[in-house]
């Protein structure tokens, strides 16, 4: 029970204030060390976030895959098997799914067909966009418009989710299934944290393991004990290490390539440098643990979780590693950029994927900003398993970014 109070403060502490449609915490700007406390979670997304999660519009050309699609359907006894808690809705999507459950090989090709789709329609719209429109025609044009630039956002987003997807299968990862609280022990899926570890450079890993300590505390090396934990903290915690994943991505990427042309700050040159430049920073005792970040930049690792293990639990367990001093040299706005989900599209697939894995928590915040979650229900989970599902969303948005890279490679949608 220690640890599901310690896990019930600490993941308050990551995400208070800032909610999604379904509880869950998601930003533009992920700031790990505190989050907004002020209002609900729809207040803090851009207007076009606040709309219904069922766009429910065709999307695409039917014609273009449907050969495609009857040839994959030929064979097919029944439902296919769920590989993924979220269940794609759009044509583009059923169709994707369709490929994933029978030829996960096709995958890449399948979404570089539909991408390629995507770009002759939104060309198409733009080449028929006519200027001498007025009065009710205009109005009746943009209405088209917005509902076909809508199915195209919605079938983005599942090509991307896809991908996502197939980028486990090939790693030979399952994903954790949907939670069923009713069912007693939900982590019931096979251990495959060595896997996941495997998925990261050597020196993300250190973070990593920085990041579960930050969660776990002195608990971290314990994976039989049972705890009954609020199933909406665990959510929060989990759409927060997808977070956190993106992030870890995004400045890895950035380290190692300048690892490899070897033009390191001065500082991650020899690891031997790590101790002094972070000095007593990294090994804050109880005393001290509020301010050893107090003045240093917002930081994705940074006091969302610090010392609310007590005196020998986090602080302690964290370790200097030769990424984390790379992060610690960068100027705040450099940090905040880097800490920043650059695509509306990718932020609706942490939430959704984070609300099909937990559920829809019934989540009221108060007129004093505070979440009141008095209808919240436990899960009876091992700190295995928690470990195995931190791993996963970490995971999940180091994927996030690689693959949003790639599609707007093919598709330009991630703003400047």
């Amino acid at each position: 029970m220690e640890t599901a109070t310690a896990l019930g403060s600490s993941s308050v502490g990551v995400v208070s204030g800032s909610f999604s449609r379904s509880g869950f915490p998601i930003s533009t700007r992920p700031d790990f060390v505190r989050f907004s406390s002020t209002s609900s979670w729809s207040k803090h997304l851009p207007h076009s976030y606040s709309k219904s999660l069922r766009w429910g519009l065709s999307v695409g050309s039917k014609k273009r895959h449907g050969a495609i699609k009857a040839s994959l359907s030929s064979d097919s006894t029944g439902p296919a098997p769920s590989i993924a808690p979220l269940k794609l809705e759009s044509p583009v999507g059923q169709f994707l799914s369709e490929i994933l459950n029978s030829h996960p090989h096709l995958l890449p090709a399948a979404a570089e067909q539909q991408l390629e789709q995507l770009q002759i329609d939104r060309d198409t719209e733009k080449q028929k966009e006519d200027p001498t429109k007025t009065g009710t025609d205009l109005v009746l044009y943009r209405r088209i418009a917005e509902l076909k630039d809508n199915e195209r956002k919605k079938a983005l987003e599942e090509i991307l989710y896809a991908l996502i997807v197939q980028k486990f299968m090939d790693a030979n990862v399952s994903l954790v299934p949907t939670l069923d609280p009713s069912s007693g022990r939900v982590d019931t899926w096979p251990r495959q944290d060595e896997k996941l570890e495997q998925l990261h450079s050597p020196e993300a890993n250190e973070m990593i393991q920085n990041h579960l300590t930050f969660i776990l505390g002195n608990r971290l090396g314990d994976s039989l004990s049972v705890a009954q934990i609020s199933k909406l903290k665990v959510g929060q915690v989990y759409a927060a290490s997808v977070m956190y994943g993106y992030f870890l991505k995004r400045i890895d990427q950035r380290f190692q390539l300048e690892k490899t042309m070897k033009i390191l700050p001065e500082g991650n040159a020899e690891e031997t440098h790590i101790e002094q430049v972070t000095g007593d920073e990294t090994r804050p005792n109880a005393n001290n643990v509020s301010n050893s970040f107090k003045n240093a930049p917002p930081h994705p690792e940074a006091p969302s979780w610090s010392g609310v293990m007590g005196p020998g639990g986090v602080a302690d367990g964290i370790k200097p590693s030769r990424l984390r001093t790379y992060v610690m040299s960068f100027d705040a706005e450099t940090l905040q950029r880097y800490a920043s989900i650059r695509s509306k599209e990718a932020i609706s697939i942490v939430e959704k994927h984070t609300e099909a894995l937990f559920g829809k928590p019934e989540v009221v915040i108060t007129p004093e900003g505070r979440v009141d979650s008095s209808k919240d229900e436990n899960i009876t989970i091992s700190l295995g398993g928690l470990r195995r599902l931190v791993l996963e969303a970490v995971t999940f948005g180091s994927f996030l970014w690689d693959v949003e890279s790639h599609v707007d490679s093919r598709y330009h949608f991630v703003a400047n």
